[in-house]
């Protein structure tokens, strides 16, 4: 008896304990439909534009002001910083004749340079220009020597006598150490030229005569009497010359 009275309470407080939550679950639906929100926020209503006026005209008093502040400033300036800015001043002005001084040194320093290096060059040039002028007379000499001997004695026959042998021989030696002399002198410098068939130049010819030649140009050299010699590009004696002048 006891046990059935233990069971009949215990089914009858778990029907109690669900009959409220069934009747929550019922009620849950209406109550989410009455239930409403605020907002959250709401809109302003737009306020008319303010807007704000200002004068053109100058502050007269506030010009004044500072007007007669710029006119006390002079005034009341230190006497010390003035001293000190034009003696400043003076020292920028002295430092800048100081630099005009320096570069004008330095530009006439390389002007006596380039100068020198050119006094040096033609000295070194034209050294010898003294001895070339008294040993082109002997050049000129050994080169009429030559021309002398006829063209028909230079090859001799076989059967030659032995002083037209010699002759050839001769002539030969001298021709070879005119070669060489010729070729020494223009390590150094010296050069021969022969202007025959050239337009006359009066800085490089000296026209000892002139005269008409059938079948050639006026001022055209015909005939060299003596060739002319330069030293290292410079004249050192004008070629004697023969010109055609048929006018």
């Amino acid at each position: 008896m006891l046990r059935k009275a233990i069971t009949s309470g215990a089914r009858a407080t778990r029907s109690a304990a669900r009959a409220p939550a069934a009747s929550q679950a019922l009620l849950r639906p209406q109550f989410q439909q009455t239930q409403t929100f605020a907002p959250a926020f709401r809109l302003r209503a737009a306020q008319p534009a303010v807007s704000r006026w200002y004068s053109s005209e100058p502050d007269s008093k506030a010009d004044a002001k500072a007007k007669e502040g710029d006119a006390a400033a002079p005034e009341s300036a230190n006497p010390e910083l003035d001293a000190l800015k034009k003696q400043l001043e003076a020292k920028e002005k002295e430092a800048l004749d100081w630099k005009d001084k320096c570069l004008r040194s330095v530009a006439d320093f390389r002007n006596l340079q380039d100068r020198t290096s050119r006094e040096m060059k033609s000295a070194r040039d034209f050294a010898i220009q003294k001895f070339a002028k008294d040993l082109v007379d002997s050049i000129d000499n050994l080169d009429r020597a030559l021309g002398m001997v006829p063209e028909s004695k230079l090859s001799p026959a076989a059967d030659a006598s032995e002083a037209a042998k010699d002759l050839a021989n001769l002539h030969e030696g001298l021709r070879m150490t005119e070669t060489v002399l010729m070729n020494t002198l223009e390590k150094h410098g010296l050069e021969r030229f022969s202007p025959e068939g050239d337009k006359f130049n009066p800085n490089e010819h000296e026209a000892t005569f002139m005269t008409p030649q059938p079948g050639k140009e006026d001022n055209t050299v015909f005939h060299v009497q003596s060739k002319g010699f330069k030293l290292n590009g410079r004249v050192l004696r004008a070629a004697k010359v023969g010109v055609v002048k048929n006018k």
